[in-house]
């Protein structure tokens, strides 16, 4: 009876939007369904909890490490950049994305000092790029322009140019592959991980290079839990990573009949995330509960995101694409 009631009130409240923007996801029951009283000390029960979430978190990216932070994930790369990059950064430029992950190296150089230089080069010319650099920092897929840049090719390029590979894999984490060939990368709790928002995650394999002097921006503070924790939204990943493969057939299913219903206006399929679309035609609704995504960067035609039927799961038929219209 609890459970009809829960998926009830969860009914109602995806019944009042419909989106179409790259997350947080339609709730799910079980965002709710592992909420609890908790605190990070001495409470063994959320101690089992998290650690259970984190250890199938390290499994889904392939790291040996994890530290999780209350925050977004533009904490964890502020945190990312000042705890690991020294020398030379290349950033591959994607978008408004790794715009910000240029600020974000800069501010370091300024700060800190571990940075002596940053070269930003532009994700077309991956194949010809050349030069010596010790940390290679990207975006895998730039919600921004719906652009997905396969991991493999950045691995190929750290291994051609012999440097550590940094991924913002905030889009990327739970839909799209290979997130194993990095060296450390940082991502949120919701978008393709379908959990609330409020987390992020830096997950790493080897250790962090500098000692920042900052307790807020030393990854340490948060490794060693010196501070409050991202306790409920950790909560709402518990039920929802078992099923996980159920809730992303949903975001298979939307993209599939995206595509199928607009492929003359998609740009190249190689480079297609599976979180939304990049179409060069206006998206508009005359349904008042719609809620399109308005991209920050400078795109031609509109970006449609994919995960507005993830309560659905194994059910979705993408049946909310027909409330779009798609004009020139």
């Amino acid at each position: 009876m609890k459970k009809k009631i829960l998926q009830d009130i969860i009914n109602h409240q995806n019944s009042k939007k419909k989106l179409f923007t790259p997350g947080p996801a339609s709730l799910l029951k079980e965002n709710l369904s592992s909420m609890q009283p908790c605190f990070g000390r001495g409470d063994q029960i959320y101690e089992r909890l998290e650690n259970k979430v984190l250890n199938k978190l390290k499994s889904f990216s392939g790291h040996k490490n994890i530290a999780r932070l209350q925050g977004s994930s533009s904490l964890a790369l502020e945190i990312l950049v000042n705890n690991f990059f020294y020398g030379k950064i290349l950033i591959i430029s994607t978008g408004y994305y790794s715009d910000r992950l240029n600020l974000l190296c800069n501010q370091q150089k300024k700060n800190f000092g571990n940075i002596k230089k940053i070269s930003i080069l532009s994700w077309k010319n991956i194949k010809n790029i050349q030069g010596k650099f010790d940390w290679i920092f990207a975006c895998p897929t730039e919600t921004s322009v719906g652009l997905k840049l396969p991991i493999k090719e950045l691995f190929k390029l750290k291994k051609k140019l012999k440097s550590k590979l940094a991924l913002d894999a905030t889009a990327s984490i739970g839909l799209e592959s290979d997130h194993n060939l990095a060296d450390v990368i940082a991502y949120s709790s919701c978008k393709g991980l379908f959990g609330l928002t409020g987390a992020s995650f830096i997950a790493f394999n080897p250790n962090p290079f500098n000692e920042v002097n900052s307790f807020y921006l030393n990854i340490k503070s948060h490794l060693e839990k010196k501070m409050t924790g991202p306790y409920h939204t950790i909560a709402s990943l518990a039920d929802v990573l078992p099923i996980h493969d159920d809730i992303k057939y949903s975001v298979k299913v939307n993209k599939l009949k995206f595509i199928e219903r607009l492929k003359p206006y998609v740009n190249s399929m190689a480079n297609e995330p599976l979180l939304c679309t990049h179409i060069k035609q206006k998206v508009t609704s005359t349904d008042k509960k719609v809620i399109l995504y308005k991209t920050r960067g400078k795109v031609e035609g509109s970006v449609v995101c994919h995960l507005g039927e993830v309560h659905l799961k194994r059910k979705a038929k993408g049946e909310i694409l027909n409330t779009l219209k798609f004009t020139k």
